[in-house]
């Protein structure tokens, strides 16, 4: 298949465009876009893209004839909705990164521009696909707990990770990108409806930005890290430790990819990193930032068939993980999708006394756990062989349709939030 790529940043380019490389039979990557001209030359030259097929925005792509048989739209949230309808209009299929829109006004029209499309959209909702997540509906499928009555789920974003996507970071204000309970956690809404094969009812929320704010600011810090700041010694949060010094994703010790590669696209290196930060958001101190996305929420699901569920997001965690308890009538079992598979554990717990406690080796599930657990190359092969004919949709893909769902979870617990945890019913709030 021919594809076309908007927005050459830490998904259009890093990650879905590696897949031309992994599967040269399935994808040639023919035309690029991205409003720096320097990320667009470095994948020209990666992905021997030529120079007539080179542009400097999505929409300048958008006004030439149809390029390729798909579009991958990895722009900003709030530009994908305009870019795909044009998108359809020109008869491409759609690679369309999550979320769709925070708008719900745009999520809506979207939606009828694809019914009357005939053309394809895919949400990337990775998550489905990775090899542990896919093991857990089978298990659930199965009935091996029976039915599920309740599930307790948590996505621990990593302290890190808050302070450099989401304070420092293209998501740090929502005004301009999305809310964090839908940038970040409309991977969790569509994830546990999925695997329940559950419907949501009515949502209420709770969160709000605790720490990241001036009042909270230690004494003597300074508006950047690197000028004069007083408070740097004692601070987790100073750039220099965090893309230098730490030791799993610092410079200093070792690490060439993400987040460093956010900072450098051309390739990261001691001096051009500390040149980054004396210049760039990436080294504004955390507490002088423009900020206000939350930085943990609580958001409390009851499902259409009376059963609950309950979720927290939380920035303040050593470690990037997901973990849920899934309740049901004859046992539980559990999950915990950590960096790597190693870490991973699903287990099942049965109420019989005499029945041992069930783990499953996660690490035997696949070969290739990289990207969100595995999931991403996945997810884009599985579009690929969709729009090729090769394959039919399988019942885990996320189409559009599916993927709205996950959106009005996310965007009605959000106005609950905003609204004092005031209860929204999903239906009327989608009407």
């Amino acid at each position: 298949m021919k594809v076309a790529i908007a927005g050459l940043g830490g998904r259009g380019r890093d990650v879905y465009a590696k897949s031309a490389l992994l599967h040269a039979d399935k994808m040639e990557i023919v035309a690029v876009a991205d409003i720096d001209p320097k990320k667009v030359a470095l994948a020209a030259e990666e992905y021997h893209v030529p120079k007539e097929a080179c542009f400097l925005s999505a929409e300048e792509m958008l006004k030439e004839e149809k390029l390729a048989d798909a579009m991958i739209i990895a722009t900003q949230d709030r530009q994908h909705v305009d870019q795909a309808i044009m998108a359809l209009e020109k008869g491409y299929h759609l690679l369309l990164e999550k979320p769709i829109s925070p708008d719900l006004n745009e999520c809506r029209k979207l939606a009828e521009a694809a019914r009357h499309s005939g053309c394809k959209i895919v949400v990337c909702h990775v998550l489905r696909y990775t090899p542990i997540y896919q093991k857990v509906k089978e298990l659930l499928d199965s009935g091996v707990i029976g039915d599920v009555v309740s599930v307790m789920a948590a996505e621990n974003v990593g302290w890190y990770h808050q302070a450099h996507s989401f304070v420092r970071g293209n998501w740090a204000n929502s005004d301009e990108t999305s809310p964090m309970i839908l940038q970040k956690c409309c991977h969790d809404m569509d994830l546990y409806l999925w695997l329940t094969g559950k419907t949501c009812e009515s949502i209420t929320s709770f969160g709000d930005t605790y720490l990241f704010k001036e009042e909270k600011a230690p004494k003597g810090c300074a508006k950047r890290c690197f000028d004069g700041c007083k408070a740097r010694e004692d601070c987790p949060f100073d750039a220099e430790k965090i893309y230098l010094d730490n030791k799993v994703f610092g410079y200093r010790k070792g690490n060439r990819i993400w987040p460093l590669d956010v900072l450098v696209p051309s390739g990261p290196t001691e001096e051009k990193i500390l040149d980054v930060l004396k210049e760039s958001r990436y080294g504004q101190c955390v507490y002088h930032c423009d900020n206000n996305v939350v930085d943990h929420q609580v958001v409390n699901l009851n499902m259409t068939d009376g059963t609950t569920m309950s979720f927290t997001m939380c920035g303040f965690t050593p470690e990037i993980s997901r973990y849920a308890r899934f309740m049901g009538t004859r046992g539980e079992l559990r999950v915990e999708m950590k960096q790597t598979a190693e870490d991973c554990e699903i287990s099942i717990h049965r109420f019989e006394s005499d029945l041992p406690v069930e783990n499953i080796d996660v690490a035997s599930l696949a070969e290739d756990f990289t990207g969100h657990g595995g999931g991403d190359d996945r997810m884009v092969v599985e579009f690929l062989e969709l729009i090729s004919g090769e394959k039919e949709e399988s019942s885990y893909v996320t189409s559009l349709e599916r993927s709205l769902e996950s959106h009005y979870c996310a965007l009605a617990a959000e106005y609950s939030r905003t609204h004092g945890g005031r209860p929204v019913k999903i239906d009327e709030f989608a009407k």
